[in-house]
């Protein structure tokens, strides 16, 4: 009995100690808790300001820097010239500068990576091999993403530019024929002309303004696209101007020559039609043709023997 009463009170001592200590450590975890809220409400407003941040600008926009610093050291100076060349002939897209096509690689690079590495291994299940060819060929179009999309509308900006290029150099021509200096008639088709072509004689006008020599900026215009139609011309501008050719002359000649080429380019495109309806009609017309035409035979063949 003395052994069983010493073992109930040493067992009921165990109990009364642990208890003690879990209701002090929850006190202890009540008080800090409250501390917390106590530090959260009364915290700096510095603090609270930066808390209250959306999730953009306190985690996407240090990723965006961290990938723009990215781009910058592996873009080269010579890079960045290309880059802006590139800029030029796409008409520089709203919002598209150098630091965002470099950045645009990085997060390309990201994207593409991460992308195949989950749609090539996880959905599809691919083997090693095929999954690194997957990934790599993702990773290196994720990278000249942005240069593809700059290419792309630059040449759509090049084919309206060649569609209107004859209009407006005829305009050029009657505006200086006229009685107009090359520089006011320029206006007048900048002002009186839509399209990419307006906006390319509104900035060599305002090249001019800022002090810029004409056949500076009339060289800039045939850096800024591939067009030869436009270089020729510039070319012919320029040549004009140093020798001291009467510009209608050069305008008249100018406006004939691009009205032929195009004219020339319109029956090329015609003459390639017949070639190019080739392909569908072999490919789709003709094998309809012939099971429309020979499969009724064919069966009372196949029935016969």
């Amino acid at each position: 009995m003395a052994l069983l009463l010493g073992t109930v009170l040493i067992f009921s001592a165990l109990f009364i100690v642990f208890a003690a200590v879990g209701v002090g450590a929850e006190r202890r975890g009540v008080s800090r808790s409250i501390e917390v809220l106590e530090a959260m409400t009364s915290a700096p407003t510095e603090l609270k300001a930066e808390l209250d941040k959306p999730f953009g600008e306190r985690v996407l926009e240090p990723l965006y820097r961290r990938a723009q610093a990215l781009g910058r050291r592996m873009t080269g100076a010579d890079q960045v010239e290309r880059i802006r060349l590139r800029l030029d002939r796409a008409g520089n897209p709203p919002g598209w500068t150098v630091d965002r096509v470099v950045t645009g690689k990085v997060l390309g690079v990201i994207a593409g990576f991460v992308f195949s590495m989950f749609f090539g291994f996880v959905v599809l299940g691919m083997g090693l091999s095929s999954g690194i060819v997957i990934v790599a060929g993702c990773t290196v179009l994720g990278y000249y993403a942005p240069t593809i999309y700059l290419y792309n509308e630059g040449t759509k900006r090049d084919q309206i530019m060649q569609k209107s290029l004859a209009d407006a150099i005829d305009l050029l021509t009657i505006s200086v024929e006229a009685g107009l200096g090359f520089d006011a008639a320029l206006q007048q088709v900048a002002k009186n002309t839509e399209g990419p072509l307006a906006g390319e004689f509104g900035r060599v006008l305002q090249e001019m303004q800022i002090g810029r020599g004409r056949s500076d900026a009339m060289r800039a215009l045939a850096e800024r696209t591939k067009l030869p139609d436009i270089r020729s011309f510039v070319s012919a501008m320029v040549q004009a101007e140093s020798f001291g050719i009467p510009i209608a002359q050069v305008l008249r000649v100018q406006s004939a020559e691009i009205r032929t080429k195009r004219r020339q380019r319109a029956e090329e495109k015609a003459a390639e039609v017949p070639v190019k309806i080739m392909i569908p009609v072999v490919l789709f017309v003709l094998p309809c043709l012939m099971i429309v035409v020979i499969g009724p035979a064919a069966v009372s063949i196949a029935q016969e023997f």
